[in-house]
């Protein structure tokens, strides 16, 4: 379980085959806990000192963007949340429900405008001021449509997570509110 709030953002140091290498930017783990990479929970199968190694299913390969990055690209780091952390964001699983792409990533005054386009067959599972995870990143979506949000973000966010690194047409792990999945769910029956 994690929060979206980004707490280092790492370089990736090397990707062969499915194992993706990525620096520890100072992260106390240890082999076997549980790391959201761009919102998508891993679990670290090698330490360095430097490096933290996991392993990349197919299934994550499929589902995510991690399967595109290549070395020196940054990706947003969160240690899984423990009992008694602070939930800063909202609940944040990191299991990615699909890969979006950034339309609108402009200044806007101090802040940004940050707009995702998605395959609309999710759009049910966005509302207006509810929460969305994009690369891991807790945000609260706006102007939501059939296939594209807005989220405003806020100067601490643009400089403490990848998206001062990214730029229109790059490709973001989307995780919709895992209440809105359920719902669904529950209606679907």
């Amino acid at each position: 379980m994690f929060t979206g709030i980004v707490r280092a953002v790492g370089q990736v140091v090397e990707r062969s085959g499915r194992r993706l290498w990525v620096s520890r930017e100072g992260l106390d783990l240890a082999p076997g806990a549980s790391v959201a990479v761009n919102g998508v929970c891993l679990t670290i199968a090698a330490l360095t000192p430097e490096a933290m190694g996991f392993d990349l299913s197919w299934e994550t390969l499929s589902r995510t963007n991690l399967g595109e990055l290549q070395r020196g690209d940054r990706v947003n780091l969160e240690p899984a949340s423990r009992l008694g952390d602070e939930l800063g964001g909202h609940f944040v699983l990191g299991h990615v429900d699909a890969v979006g792409k950034i339309t609108v990533l402009s200044r806007r005054g101090e802040d940004f405008l940050l707009e995702v386009s998605f395959d609309p067959r999710f759009a049910e599972l966005l509302a207006d001021k509810g929460s969305v995870a994009v690369d891991g990143i807790s945000l609260t979506p706006f102007d939501v449509g059939e296939g594209t949000f807005r989220c405003a973000i806020v100067p601490y966010t643009y400089d403490h997570t990848n998206l001062r690194f990214r730029r229109v047409g790059d490709r973001v792990n989307l995780e919709f509110d895992i209440l809105a999945k359920y719902v669904r769910r529950w209606r679907e029956k």
